[in-house]
């Protein structure tokens, strides 16, 4: 079947069976490797990608459903060589451990960040709870996600 895929503002036409794994498209297809395989089923959050905006799975998404759709992955968030704000306070913080799940964090935390500026601690809680974290740096993701929240200048901007 042939699709139209924007990814990160470029777009792709691809001839792929509808019902592929949007994760599959961008990793295989579109040689976007940071968006990660976690579970397969949706349910860890590795795969977090924004389709139109929203948060989605990718693993559990078929293409046909981003066709004719804006996706954005973590190698989109930033612009450029600059790195988005929660990729920075991500490395300030020292959040990632062994790193496989932080793509998806970000992604999600993006989102809340975008829908909602200056969110409460409960409300990153909330919003991060389905994102897991097999290294445990829960109480560094919140701190990251909080420092940008209140515009906290990156470390590298402070020196």
């Amino acid at each position: 079947m042939a699709l139209r895929l924007t990814v990160n503002g470029e777009t792709h036409s691809l001839d792929i069976e509808a019902d592929t794994p949007l994760l599959w498209v961008l990793r295989d297809e579109l040689g976007l490797p940071g968006t990660k395989f976690g579970c397969g089923a949706g349910l860890c959050g590795a795969c977090t990608v924004h389709l139109n905006g929203q948060p989605v799975r990718s693993c559990s998404t078929p293409v046909e459903m981003a066709a004719d759709g804006e996706v954005t992955t973590i190698e989109g968030l930033g612009s450029g060589d600059r790195l988005h704000a929660l990729q920075q306070a991500w490395i300030d913080h020292g959040v990632p451990q062994c790193g496989y799940c932080q793509s998806g964090q970000i992604m999600s935390a993006a989102h809340l960040l975008a829908t909602n500026p200056s969110p409460a601690r409960d409300e990153i809680v909330a919003a991060m709870t389905g994102n897991l974290c097999r290294c445990g740096t829960y109480s560094r993701i919140i701190a990251a996600v909080e420092s940008v929240a209140a515009g906290e200048k990156p470390a590298q901007e402070e020196a």
